[in-house]
């Protein structure tokens, strides 16, 4: 069973079972890829579904550091179960080692000499990391790295 067929099977499980937390943000992660769909003529498959999910997490972490600062816990929590909700329809994360590795790799292809090859390391290795790690933290390594 491939990713998109599982995340089918939860929706409506999650309806069966009448567990409305699961159901809404599987809902929410459907309409993201149908408006992808719509909008950029996206096929819905399960690239679609990871960037979506990555999308919407990448969202929730940005809420739950705002519910942090203005004092909500409560909201933050919700929030943050959500996203171990979400993390189901991630592909298996990298580890940093093997992130480390994968950039090491891409910086001896490219060769770089400046800051300005930055464009193009993140072309290199963004198909190999997208959905499979925090591409903001790929970017600080390797800004880091070309300084």
């Amino acid at each position: 069973m491939n990713l998109l067929e599982k995340f089918n099977q939860d929706m409506i499980t999650a309806m069966k079972a009448q567990d409305k937390e699961r159901l809404t943000v599987l809902r929410m992660v459907k309409g993201a890829m149908q408006l992808e769909h719509i909008n950029n003529k996206k096929e819905l498959n399960e690239e679609l579904l990871i960037d979506c999910v990555g999308k919407q997490i990448k969202m929730r972490n940005d809420s739950i550091s705002e519910f942090e600062k203005a004092g909500r816990q409560d909201l933050a929590d919700k929030t943050k179960e959500e996203v171990i909700i979400l993390n189901d329809y991630l592909p298996k994360q990298l580890t940093s080692e093997e992130v480390n590795a994968i950039i090491d790799a891409a910086f001896a292809k490219i060769n770089p000499t400046s800051g300005k090859d930055m464009g193009l390391i993140m072309r290199e290795v963004t198909p190999l990391l997208k959905g499979k790690t925090d591409m903001k933290q790929v970017s600080e390594i390797i800004k880091n790295k070309l300084s």
